[in-house]
């Protein structure tokens, strides 16, 4: 993996970006120090909305605080 300079990656980013897109990562450093990664885009990383909030729920489900409802706090905090 090649490593550019945060003034270089500025300047030649439509390069870099061409560079990525046909594969290849670039780390970005600041003072010879690592601070990104640009690389190409995951496309398995794409989620189905129902099934992230039929999880979501399932988790809501099987997990819980066990202590007072918001409403209960709500309504204690009006007294």
């Amino acid at each position: 993996m090649e490593s550019v300079g945060a003034y270089e990656a500025k300047t030649h980013l439509p390069k870099l970006l061409e560079r990525v897109m046909k594969g290849e990562r670039i780390t970005i450093t600041k003072h010879g120090v690592p601070v990104a990664v640009l690389q190409p885009h995951d496309s398995r990383k794409v989620f189905n909305t129902k099934s992230v909030i039929a999880e979501l729920r399932d988790f809501r489900d099987r997990h819980s605080l066990r202590g007072p409802s918001l409403r209960d706090m709500i309504e204690e905090g009006r007294r």
